[in-house]
């Protein structure tokens, strides 16, 4: 049974999210909180009696960013942002990620009660599963932090592929990447994309699984923290190196050819993808158009989107890096594209910016 505590100053909305979350068997709600102070109490009185914390962002007493930032200090738990679909809840939202929240889900259950309920549903018992690598992932920077050693030797941490995995020869040079990503992804591609150098030789294509409203301040915020040139991507954009294009979120980002070169194709097709963007739109036409000149990169994330697509590009010449398991937050996307034997490589986080950076210049 997965233990939630609700954490939302509207009484209203507290009750919504406590009878749309408990209609999954496996799921109770623990216990309810009206501000972040009110959260804190409960969860540091007893600790283990909660899994999954899902936060509201605008509170009185103390606001969800601050509540995040002293559970993470005190009491690490998985955390499921309640965010509104404006930009300002964009850019809260993003900076929640950074600080340590696992996942995030607009609040639109007055729009669509029966999908935001599936939804959060889902979310929750995806992040749950994190809960132990939390508690040891901040109580070992904690304890750096306080210069106690801490433990090395939790299979958690070990980095690499998976042991019966046989990683295979990723030649370059190539001048595309494409990235597929959902669950988790801001904060990995944020850490990959700030490591990218500035003449770094090739153009790269985000599919990322996220709202409208919210890839444009993810776009302004990889800007900000990389030396490459990040915008949301417009239908028709010429592909530039050292440039980073994040695909509009209810879309789908691809490639088509104008003439002999190639451009970025911002579609609604297909209406009826699951996920918009969906990364099977962008590694099919990687593979189809660019063939052995992309490089994909498979991240974190939910479900199996992009494994086709990834079958289409390695079938005309390109590689993958595939994100490893212990370094992602959902074991889904990236899992299913290592399961069907599509990646060349499989990588900690920590890793992949080299890994692409070597590859795209032929090291």
């Amino acid at each position: 049974m997965i233990k939630v505590i609700v954490v939302d100053d509207s009484l209203f909305l507290r009750n919504s999210l406590v009878s749309i979350i408990q209609q999954d068997p496996e799921i109770k709600v623990a216990a309810t909180a009206r501000d972040g102070l009110d959260a804190l109490r409960k969860i540091q009185a007893a600790p283990d009696d909660f899994d999954v914390v899902t936060l509201d962002v605008e509170m009185p007493n103390m606001n969800g960013l601050d509540t995040l930032k002293k559970l993470m200090e005190t009491v690490p738990l998985p955390v499921l942002m309640i965010s509104s679909l404006t930009e300002q809840g964009a850019e809260t939202t993003l900076k929640a990620l950074e600080l340590g929240a696992l996942d995030f889900i607009p609040k639109s259950l007055e729009k669509n009660k029966e999908l935001f309920g599936r939804d959060i549903r889902q979310k929750i018992k995806s992040i749950a599963r994190r809960k132990v690598f939390l508690r040891l992932k901040y109580g070992m920077k904690n304890r750096e932090a306080s210069k106690v050693k801490p433990l090395s030797d939790d299979k958690t941490f070990r980095k690499g592929a998976p042991p019966d995995y046989v990683q295979t020869p990723m030649k370059g040079p190539r001048d595309l990447v494409v990235i597929g990503v959902s669950t988790g992804g801001p904060p990995v591609v944020q850490k990959i994309l700030s490591a990218m150098p500035a003449d770094l030789p090739a153009c790269i294509l985000i599919a990322q699984h996220m709202p409208p409203a919210f890839t444009g301040p993810f776009a302004r915020r990889l800007d900000g923290v990389s030396k490459l040139t990040v915008t949301e991507a417009v239908d028709g954009d010429k592909f530039m190196r050292g440039h980073a294009y994040v695909c509009p979120g209810g879309k789908h980002i691809g490639i088509r050819m104008r003439g002999v070169l190639p451009e970025i194709a911002i579609t609604v097709e297909p209406k009826d993808a699951l996920y918009k963007p969906t990364v099977n739109v962008l590694m099919d036409t990687a593979g189809r158009f660019m063939g052995r000149r992309s490089l994909g990169v498979m991240l974190t994330g939910m479900g199996n989107d992009g494994v086709e697509g990834a079958k289409v590009l390695v079938e005309n010449g390109g590689c993958l890096i595939a994100q490893d398991e212990a370094s992602c937050v959902v074991y889904g996307m990236n899992k299913a594209v290592i399961d069907a034997k599509l990646a060349n490589v499989v990588l900690d986080a920590d890793d992949i910016a080299q890994a692409i950076i070597n590859t795209t210049r032929g090291v």
